[in-house]
């Protein structure tokens, strides 16, 4: 099947014409020259913005394919995205392609995503996977029709994007059927806010329908991101009755671990605690976490593998391949108090 043909980038000219200004107005907005009026900068810039504009980094009459993948990743301390970057670099290698990353030394916030995603396209990648999860589908949807793109490690709704990701909201509810099944009646749930991770919400979310919906009581913990999950717990512990506790991933486990051993708590004798990502060190058996292990290294090498079928015009579909993960079952989790007590008066 032959290739799709790409839009046709934006000029300069076509920016004038949407901002209602002359060619060398935007040229000089573009620039950052100061002779540009205040409100002039601000119609090109919204022009530039709607359209997708990026300005080349290379002539575009000697563009060639350069077998060359962008990847903007969020965090690359972050154990999921250094797995995940770890995949898509082999799977990239093993189809014929390079992998140029852009990435943060913390975490890439909006602003950031964006600015590596116009750089990406400025040297002309041939294909973009984006894995920074607080990066808006908005954002993304004006760039589809320059360059290839798939988006990995979160599902997205919006018309013309591919994704491929872990089942976040099945994750969600195998985890908290194993607490429900080990006995726990009030189990509390981090709930990581929407704007930070959409998918650690939509765990979140599943698992506190998941409670509700068998007839037992889900305690909701609100925390702005699951780095401050330790102190979400630590605010609330003295003042529940809950027998568990869902952390959105395996890093926040290990600061809940450290809050109840301050404590003098731990896991599972006082709280069971359970976590989302299981893999990396943190998925030792030695260590024991009750976790939901995510495919990271199938989602790497499916973003790849539909990359790269969209550049070569094997697939021009879009489509949404969503992944499966599995219940690691381990130490911190175990039969409720109650629930023991009942088995040994039986």
């Amino acid at each position: 099947m032959a290739a799709q043909p790409r839009a046709k980038a934006p000029t300069i000219l076509d920016i004038a014409a949407e901002a209602g200004v002359s060619k060398s107005a935007v040229s000089r907005a573009l620039r950052g020259s100061d002779d540009v009026s205040p409100e002039s900068r601000a119609k090109v810039e919204r022009a530039a913005k709607k359209l997708g504009y990026v300005a080349n980094a290379m002539a575009r009459g000697m563009r060639t394919s350069s077998h060359t993948l962008g990847v903007v990743l969020r965090d690359v301390k972050r154990p999921y995205y250094a797995w995940l970057q770890a995949a898509m670099q082999q799977e990239a290698e093993i189809r014929g392609y390079q992998v140029v990353t852009m990435t943060s030394a913390g975490e890439l916030e909006v602003a950031d995503a964006m600015r590596a995603l116009r750089n990406l396209i400025s040297l002309q990648v041939d294909g973009l996977v984006i894995a920074s999860a607080r990066l808006p589908s908005e954002e993304i949807v004006p760039f589809i029709d320059r360059v290839p793109i798939v988006v990995a490690g979160r599902k997205e709704t919006s018309v013309g994007i591919t994704s491929v990701f872990c089942d976040d909201a099945d994750g969600g509810r195998m985890l908290a059927d194993h607490l429900l099944a080990l006995g726990h009646r009030r189990i509390a749930v981090v709930l990581v806010d929407e704007e930070y991770s959409l998918s650690q919400q939509a765990r979140g979310i599943a698992m506190i329908s998941t409670i509700r919906r068998a007839g037992a009581e889900a305690v909701v913990w609100d925390a702005s991101s699951d780095t401050r999950t330790a102190e979400a717990v630590a605010l609330r512990l003295n003042d529940s009755k809950v027998t568990a506790i869902m952390c959105p991933t395996d890093t926040a486990v290990m600061d809940v671990l450290e809050v109840l051993r301050q404590r003098g708590l731990s896991a599972p004798a006082d709280y069971a605690v359970t976590g989302y990502d299981g893999f990396g060190p943190l998925a030792a058996p030695y260590l024991g976490l009750t976790t939901l292990r995510q495919p990271v290294e199938e989602i790497g090498r499916t973003a790849v593998d539909l990359l790269v079928d969209k550049i070569e015009g094997r697939n021009a579909h879009d489509s949404l391949v969503s992944l499966r993960g599995t219940v690691l079952i381990g130490r911190t989790a175990t039969v409720a108090a109650t629930q023991a007590s009942v088995a040994l008066v039986d």
